[in-house]
């Protein structure tokens, strides 16, 4: 095959290919390397005698995928922090970039679940359960029997299996979250129970460390705790799913929060609250700090 019908057929199957990489890594920079890298390989092997190039592409980016979970694993063995991977925050206008990365993206609450898995686990349950992959191909992938390939998957799936999926549409979400900080400038405490589930879940990344809260009076605490009139805070993208990102007084990022919500109401919150952290992350600029 020459290589301009090569890559015709290679950027036929790209979508495809960058979906897989993301879900599998958790990094849509990783994930383009990964691509990359497969075509490379795909053009070293110059396509002939595949009979099914998207099921070759499939098993080389599958296999591509786990030597890089298991390097990154290898890396931090011995500090291993489920919070390692950045999420990707924008500004939260709908457009079709916006609607391919949604598309393409894993909520910040599934990330975090993904990366305590296994190498070997996360790749068998992305490749059978989000692109119905068959295990007597994801097995030959992560160096293991079908019958094991079935089992990582099933045991990835029951620790999937309590993460809160968000519910109603993406518009109807993002008003959820506008409601909610327009209550939280306003003080407006019973609008704000009204927004949370009496069980929300709060994930806080701290530079201590990971602390967990249940409960809509621990958001409440933490709304109460704030200065509204010094800090600016607007609805964000986080992952695809609408969150909120507040900047102090210099301009600064202070808060990131993802927000999944169900049924009209936020059910868990996921919010990175380390300096360090969100210093070192791409997120848009404060209104403050650029004007």
């Amino acid at each position: 095959m020459e290589e301009p019908e090569l890559a015709t057929a290679f950027e036929e199957q790209r979508p495809r290919l960058v979906a897989v990489a993301t879900r599998a890594l958790g990094s849509a920079a990783d994930a383009e390397d990964a691509v990359q890298e497969t075509w490379i390989r795909l053009n070293r092997h110059g396509g002939e005698g595949i009979d099914n190039l998207g099921g070759w592409l499939v098993r080389v980016i599958g296999r591509i995928c786990i030597d890089m979970l298991r390097s990154r694993t290898a890396r931090a063995e011995s500090t291993f922090d489920p919070w390692a991977t950045d999420p990707v925050v924008t500004e939260d206008v709908e457009g079709p970039e916006e609607t391919t990365m949604l598309a393409d993206s894993l909520g910040l609450a599934m990330v975090v679940v993904l990366e305590s898995l296994g190498p070997e686990e996360r790749l068998a349950f992305v490749l059978h359960d989000m692109f119905a992959a068959p295990f007597a191909e994801i097995g030959p992938i992560i160096g293991r029997s079908t019958d094991a390939a079935k089992m990582l998957a099933s045991r990835a799936r029951r620790k999937v299996q309590g993460v809160p999926q968000p519910t109603g549409e993406w518009g109807q979400r993002r008003e959820v979250v506008d409601a909610f900080l327009a209550a939280a400038r306003e003080g407006d405490f019973d609008a704000l129970l009204r927004l949370l589930d009496p069980d929300v879940t709060w994930h806080r990344h701290t530079a201590r460390g990971h602390v967990v809260q249940v409960g809509a009076n621990e958001v409440l605490a933490a709304v109460r705790r704030g200065d509204p009139g010094r800090l600016e805070a607007r609805r964000v993208s986080v992952n695809g799913e609408p969150g909120i990102l507040v900047w102090g007084p210099n301009g600064r990022p202070v808060a990131l929060m993802s927000c999944t919500v169900a049924d009209g109401r936020l059910v868990e919150v996921i919010s990175i609250v380390d300096p360090a952290r969100l210093a070192r992350m791409a997120l848009p600029g404060s209104d403050v700090g650029t004007a």
